[in-house]
């Protein structure tokens, strides 16, 4: 095991990897992050005794570990890397957007929030069409008539109002801290910026903080400073989440959305609910994890496909042999292929006990083949068997460019929270003087149901546009445990491949023996029934073993790394963490400024 593992990550440390044959030349095409290395360097396993904390920026990190050890639970940490991510992250952190959270509390038991935006109260079915029809280009990616309704303030304040320990002014403190005075950019957080400059040249409101006063954009060394943003997360520091919902920033969100041409308005503001869910669970390997409900895809699909992969010995397969990824990429097929007629739960029918019942995956695995590649056009959502043909993938292409954090402390208070704008600092509009990046998360929509988007990926009537209306995401924030205890935190990022980078992390470690850094660092598979290509990351198939599975009629499609897995690995998942009592924590690799911190 140790030997494949080796050469799988020898591959992907390498850019030579990508002299391995592949059906099409590495392409970006599905990946807006568009820097970064071809392969990936494995990262530093983090170790913590009382509570470990992991994000994609270290200086978020580092104020939970410092919250942890100022007598703060995991709740308390979380709500405070939450907010410190919308200083020192701001392409993706924000409170300006929304996402889901997955909490397990000290008795066991697991609650799921939903603080994903909400459509306005003005959206319609076909405000993204012109008279004929069509879709137009970019308006629902860019600019205020993409922006949905934030849910970020009141999912941390309700959390923290909850579970939390300490006062609201202490956990913001260090965010407000790094907005009011700066922070140094390093390498990572240069590149990040640079992906979105046109956006800062645009907004008069951007322009002074995130350009140089020559109109440059920022480079590494240079200081960050965001004192209207401070001033805002001071104001509910000191006010709660009134001040983002029906106080001043709501008032001045509201303003600077009819003077950009938007639809968000002081009530759609003050209507703003989450909701507490009772989160997926399933079980693998003797092993229980909670997972995203719907509004998210990602759970029902993950456990589909752990449910379907359970019938087979995978360890004894082994780790990316053509026969361990044949079976992988057929029970991704399949979860993809039920998954496509999910939506929020509040608006639509799911139905999540036939796709996560064992019994559905033993239907399921009685149809695949164990030799050769099936059709994905002959699945139907919901059946086990090939039929006819079905129609065409549902999904919105739903943006890579997500954040996760993980926290655990010494009680087993366990937090996975994935957030997000959708895309690089969301729709490219700052909420006027507020200093807060704004979403573009209506572009999760199907703009057209039953037409396809730029990818050929057509949206459902599940997902169409309604006022209130959540929209469907793939996000995953995943709680592993046994026999009482947790035993993993997990999640990622990335879009449709949300559910298998997720996936990848959680097979590492329970069926091949994977330490958390080696599982994160894993290359990627991914299928998601429609297109039909198997993305690949760089070294994540030896030729041989690429070129058995050719054979039998799969076709690949090499892609730069993708994804920020953050993950916790604790006492029983491992013998060495078994024998000291410490947690391992991993960030991922695939972007440089990522840390995980011990406490």
């Amino acid at each position: 095991m140790k030997t494949v593992f080796s050469a799988i990550l020898a591959g992907l440390m390498c850019s030579s990897a990508l002299a391995a044959p592949v059906s099409t030349p590495l392409s970006s095409a599905h990946d807006p992050l568009a820097f970064g290395p071809d392969a990936v360097t494995p990262g530093v396993l983090a170790t913590g005794r009382h509570g470990m904390v992991v994000s994609a920026q270290h200086l978020a990190s580092d104020v939970g570990a410092k919250i942890l050890a100022q007598g703060g639970n995991a709740v308390d940490a979380a709500v405070g890397v939450g907010y410190a991510l919308a200083v020192v992250y701001p392409a993706a952190g924000n409170i300006g957007g929304g996402g889901f959270m997955t909490l397990r509390l000290i008795d066991g038991k697991t609650i799921f929030i939903d603080f994903r935006e909400h459509a306005p109260g003005a959206a319609t079915a076909t405000m993204y069409q012109d008279a004929a029809g069509n879709v137009i280009p970019k308006l629902s990616t860019e600019g205020w008539k993409a922006v949905a309704v934030p849910g970020t303030v009141a999912g941390l304040d309700a959390i923290l109002t909850k579970w939390g320990r300490l006062p609201r002014a202490k956990v913001m403190a260090p965010a407000i801290a790094l907005a009011r005075d700066g922070f140094v950019l390093n390498g990572g957080d240069a590149q990040l910026l640079h992906t979105s400059t046109p956006y800062f040249q645009k907004d008069v409101y951007a322009r002074p903080v995130f350009l140089r006063a020559d109109g440059t954009p920022l480079q590494a060394g240079d200081r960050l400073v965001q004192k209207e943003l401070a001033n805002s997360l001071e104001l509910i520091a000191k006010e709660g989440p009134k001040a983002f919902y029906t106080g001043p920033i709501a008032a001045e969100i509201a303003r600077a959305s009819k003077e950009g041409g938007g639809i968000v308005q002081a009530s759609d503001l003050a209507s703003y609910h989450i909701r507490f869910l009772d989160p997926i669970r399933c079980t693998y390997r003797g092993y229980e994890i909670d997972t995203a409900p719907p509004p998210s895809g990602g759970g029902v699909a993950l456990c589909e496909i752990l449910n379907i992969l359970s019938g087979y010995d995978m360890h004894a397969l082994g780790l990316h042999t053509a026969s361990s990824v044949q079976r992988e990429i057929e029970a991704m097929r399949h979860a993809y292929s039920d998954r496509r007629d999910l939506g929020d739960p509040a608006f639509v029918s799911n139905p999540i006990e036939h796709l996560t019942d064992p019994g559905y995956a033993v239907q399921v695995r009685a149809g695949i083949p164990l030799d050769k590649a099936l059709s994905s056009s002959r699945l139907r959502a919901g059946e086990a068997m090939p039929v006819a043909e079905a129609a065409a993938a549902p999904d919105t292409q739903e943006k890579h460019e997500t954040t996760q954090f993980s926290v655990l402390d010494k009680s087993g208070m366990a937090v996975s929270a994935t957030y997000t704008l959708n895309g690089w600092f969301g729709a490219g509009v700052m909420g006027g003087h507020t200093g807060i990046w704004m979403n573009d998360e209506m572009d999760d929509f199907s703009a057209k149901p039953g037409s396809p988007n730029m990818f050929g990926i057509v949206g459902s009537a599940a997902n169409a546009i309604a006022p209130g209306k959540t929209p469907l995401s793939s996000m995953s924030p995943s709680i592993v445990s046994k026999d009482g205890q947790v035993v993993m935190v997990i999640g990622s990022p990335g879009g449709s491949r949300i559910p298998t980078i997720t996936l990848s992390a959680i097979l590492g470690v329970l069926d091949y023996g994977l330490d958390i850094r080696q599982a994160v660092d894993l290359p990627r598979i991914h299928q998601q029934w429609e297109p039909t290509a198997v993305e690949i990351e760089p070294g994540a198939l030896t030729p041989d073993v690429q070129a058995k599975l050719e054979s039998e009629g799969y076709t690949f499609s090499l892609h730069r790394p993708w994804g920020l897995a953050e993950g916790i690995l604790a006492n029983q998942a491992s013998l060495s963490a078994h024998r000291t009592g410490l947690l391992y924590g991993a960030s991922d690799p695939r972007h440089a400024g990522g840390e995980a911190a011990g406490e």
